[in-house]
């Protein structure tokens, strides 16, 4: 695979993950409203958002088992389907006030997300091993379209027809039908190995046990999920906390948008900061950026509070996301991938399910400070992970 190709190969991924993750960003800007509307008690409007993280993580393995049998392509294609499926069952739910139908289509769109998750692999899989951090952090930055893109199609969409929000769902559809024909023209090995692998001798595959009690592993896996669970409570609270303290849903969109702009603008230099500083130090400085998100958090309540304290939520997600997803590159051989990986993102949206779960009662019982003070015990066992692997690798350094 030329150089040319394995980079139009990570721009073709950049741009599906802008489209899915456009299509993501709008469920995450209105579901909870269109739950609030739909949902018997006020303390589950969050969960239709919470049932997007089971659907993924109940999809990361299956997915993973379809893109080893039929290859990254056309698994990747699979999942577009379901994406268009996702659009269409939220589009009747909300136009049948069907809450359980609604649930089921944000499953859809988690399920959808199971398959595109596997879009930065694929990307570093594309590329030599000193640029994964880069194709990683790129693919991912497809969200900088997206923050534009998937809170600006809320706010034209969410008012059409007779049926608040029905239209912003089926756009859903439309995403997934363009990112089905850029999936066309991947040019990725149909057996999903990388082409390095030629001439080097046979290495052992490792069980999965063995490879998640190294210690590189067990830090990947705590600062993804950490960084994503904590990052999704509180996204998946905003609108309706502000919605409480009387912002319009227009200004909330605004302030999702600033927040996925948090998100995903460091992208385009996260895997360069990776390269010259080392993966720990981009996690740990992370975590620190989510504590400077809790000052903002909790010292006030205005417009203001939200969107810097959203932009800085954004930009720890991003380090410790990316950093996690490049750690755990360093933790296992090309034949071990696929089960490695599908472990990694399984674990990480289990743990997001359960965030989102949790936000919606944390948010009614707790209020808006209480649920960011529940984050903090999740950001200490993050900071004691990495400062424990820091210590690990400058021993094994020596």
């Amino acid at each position: 695979m030329s150089t040319k190709t394995r980079w139009s190969n990570v721009l073709l991924l950049f741009t599906s993950q802008a489209l899915f993750q456009t299509g993501t960003i709008l469920v995450m800007t209105l579901s909870g409203m269109v739950g609030l509307k739909l949902a018997p008690e006020e303390s589950l409007s969050t969960f239709p958002i919470a049932m997007i993280s089971v659907g993924t993580a109940t999809m990361m393995i299956p997915a993973s088992l379809i893109i080893k049998k039929i290859g990254q392509r056309r698994g990747f294609m699979v999942g577009t389907l379901v994406g268009v499926l996702a659009g269409l069952l939220s589009f009747y739910a909300i136009m049948t006030s069907s809450f359980i139908l609604f649930i089921v289509g944000n499953m859809l769109v988690g399920a959808h997300q199971g398959f595109a998750q596997y879009y930065r692999f694929a990307a570093a899989d594309a590329v030599p091993e000193h640029n994964k951090g880069k194709a990683i952090s790129f693919v991912i930055a497809g969200g900088v379209a997206a923050a534009f893109a998937g809170p600006n199609l809320a706010k034209v969409t969410q008012h059409l027809g007779t049926m608040p929000y029905a239209y912003s769902f089926i756009s859903i559809t439309f995403l997934s039908i363009i990112a089905l024909c850029v999936l066309c023209f991947l040019k990725l090995p149909q057996n999903n190995k990388t082409e390095n692998q030629q001439g080097e001798p046979q290495i052992r595959e490792r069980s999965l046990i063995e490879i998640i009690k190294q210690r590189t592993t067990i830090t990947a896996l705590i600062s993804s999920a950490i960084g994503y669970s904590v990052m999704m409570m509180i996204m998946t609270a905003t609108p309706l906390a502000m919605h409480h303290f009387g912002f319009s849903s227009d200004q909330s969109a605004s302030v999702i948008q600033w927040h996925v702009l948090g998100m995903f603008v460091p992208s385009f230099f996260t895997g360069v900061l990776i390269e010259k500083l080392g993966v720990h130090k981009i996690i740990l400085s992370g975590i620190i950026i989510l504590f400077l998100f809790l000052i903002f958090a909790l010292i006030g309540t205005g417009y203001a509070n939200f969107i810097l304290a959203l932009i800085l939520l954004g930009v720890g997600w991003n380090f410790m996301y990316i950093g996690g997803s490049t750690l755990l590159t360093k933790a296992y051989g090309p034949a071990e991938k696929e089960k490695v990986q599908a472990f990694h993102d399984f674990f990480v949206f289990g743990a997001i399910s359960l965030s989102g779960l949790s936000a919606g009662g944390l948010l009614k019982y707790w209020g808006w400070q209480g649920i960011n003070i529940a984050v903090v015990p999740l950001l200490l066992i993050a900071l004691v992970s990495i400062i424990m692997y820091a210590m690990y690798r400058r021993t094994a350094e020596h």
